[in-house]
């Protein structure tokens, strides 16, 4: 049996959700960012309520089948890719990506997104691709440079001109300002 789980966006997460499976007794197979797969069959209803209360308590959400699910499975390639990635290649081709790993034509996955996200995949990406940025600019471990390069930016110019645009400062800006305010949003609500 499969299960899709809404916000799972990082290794703890699988770890959150692998324990709470445990705990209930159920015995997984397999447990990926947005999806488990379990030895069960089938779980009747009050094993399903249960588990969504466990995972509701954690910031989870068990999704029901079909539309959501195929946007958690666009966003958690997405997430995968920008921020489990040790380097992006400058012209990744998202579309062809996210069509051969979702199965679907990228016209239907984009309108599909955008009516029910309220903003396109490429805004998305931008999105989490800024977050990355920040992530990388607060730990200060690399310089402008290598986190353009690393992001698949083409330039520190564009990937400078795109911060701006999102967060209204430089990315100078926003590693001096870090210490006094803290900007960051955790990447499942970006």
């Amino acid at each position: 049996m499969e299960l899709y789980i809404k916000n799972m966006v990082c290794n703890r997460c699988i770890t959150a959700v692998q324990n709470v499976l445990f705990k209930l007794e159920l015995h997984p197979i397999d447990v990926q960012m947005g999806m488990v797969r379990l030895k069960e069959d089938k779980l009747d209803e009050q094993k399903l309520l249960e588990l969504n209360k466990h995972l509701n308590s954690l910031g989870f959400e068990l999704l029901d089948k079909g539309k959501s699910r195929v946007i958690e499975q666009i966003k958690n390639l997405i997430i995968e890719k920008i921020f489990h990635s040790e380097f992006l290649e400058q012209k990744i081709n998202w579309s062809g990506l996210i069509s051969d790993k979702v199965f679907h034509e990228y016209s239907y996955l984009s309108s599909l997104f955008s009516s029910v996200e309220g903003i396109t995949i490429e805004q998305y990406i931008i999105r989490q691709k800024i977050e990355r940025v920040k992530e990388l600019l607060f730990y200060d471990e690399l310089n402008l440079g290598e986190i353009a390069n690393k992001l698949g930016y083409s330039s520190i110019a564009h990937l400078s001109a795109q911060f701006k645009k999102v967060t209204g400062q430089t990315p100078t800006q926003f590693k001096n300002n870090r210490a006094s305010d803290v900007q960051r949003r955790s990447i499942d609500n970006v």
